[in-house]
């Protein structure tokens, strides 16, 4: 369920051309943290990281999933503005 709120936050924010949320939680069973929330990849390519530096780009990502930050444990960011 928390890839579906971080595919529709992310739509809400930045209307991206493209995105993919993978959810990679499976991968790290028994690692330390991973019960405190999923491991996500996040690819998204939006309009919204024109002029933006890479920090920028990711600050503005991790505001608008704040909602869901405590499902969160890792969290793999590539952003684009094209």
């Amino acid at each position: 369920m928390t890839k579906e709120k971080i595919e529709l936050l992310l739509t809400q924010a930045f209307q991206p051309s493209y995105l993919q949320v993978v959810d990679d939680s499976h991968k790290h069973i028994g690692h330390a943290g991973a019960s405190q929330g999923g491991h996500y990849n996040v690819t998204i390519v939006s309009k919204s990281f024109e002029g933006k530096k890479l920090l920028e780009s990711h600050r503005m990502i991790y505001q608008a999933l704040e909602p869901v930050k405590s499902s969160i444990h890792a969290l793999a960011i590539r952003c684009s503005d094209h």
